[in-house]
């Protein structure tokens, strides 16, 4: 379950919500019934419903990267999108724009190298550095190697540089929201817990012991 209180239809006044809501579920309620066509919970959609100008600037930057105003090739967009759900673990906006990548005609071997693109022969030049590049962003915290950047350069104008940057960096913080937040895919327990020794090893220092042979 979300860790934020999920919002039901009936509670739901703005008009922008209320349109996305009966795009996404039709009359249910998403919350007594959730589920959308694509196969997601939805629960993204009825926890950002909590603050509805938030919805609505959401909204509005999922609008803006497919604007047909952009100038940066839809499938380098993807490629950063789906990288940066990658880098920043999560499942959500990883596997939604796998099938982002799918739809724009990339096939499986190459969508399911862009977790190890660097040791990939797949990608073109362009993408290599549209991959890197979103690793820096996501991973390095904006730290681009110069050497990077000269070869997004080569590639791209300094307007789908921009684009690029904006669009990726939104969607590492989506990722990172919905981490955060337990949303859609992202519901689950965190897998690094603590695996218990057997029996009389409970408690003790393995680590001392080998550090220590003869004690």
């Amino acid at each position: 379950m979300p860790r934020l209180r999920q919002v039901r239809r009936a509670e739901v006044q703005d008009e922008v919500v209320l349109a996305m809501y009966q795009r996404l579920f039709s009359d249910r309620d998403p919350v007594e019934e959730p589920g959308t066509s694509t196969g997601t919970p939805g629960d993204w959609w009825t926890v950002f419903a909590l603050v509805p100008d938030v919805f609505r600037h959401a909204v509005s930057g999922f609008s803006l990267y497919r604007s047909p105003d952009r100038m940066l090739d839809p499938v380098l967009r993807e490629l950063g999108q789906t990288r940066a759900g990658w880098t920043r673990g999560s499942q959500f906006v990883y596997s939604q724009h796998c099938k982002a990548l799918r739809s724009l005609g990339l096939g499986d071997e190459k969508i399911e190298a862009v977790r190890s693109w660097e040791v990939s022969e797949l990608f073109s030049p362009v993408e290599r550095a549209v991959l890197a590049y979103t690793d820096a962003l996501v991973m390095g915290g904006g730290r681009v190697d110069e050497a990077v950047f000269e070869a997004l350069r080569r590639e791209l104008s300094d307007e789908e540089v921009l684009e690029l940057t904006y669009i990726t960096c939104l969607y590492d913080m989506h990722a990172t929201m919905t981490r955060a937040l337990r949303l859609e895919f992202d519901d689950r327990d965190d897998p690094i817990t603590e695996v218990a020794a057997p029996g009389d090893f409970q408690g003790l220092d393995l680590g001392a012991v080998i550090g220590h042979p003869g004690a």
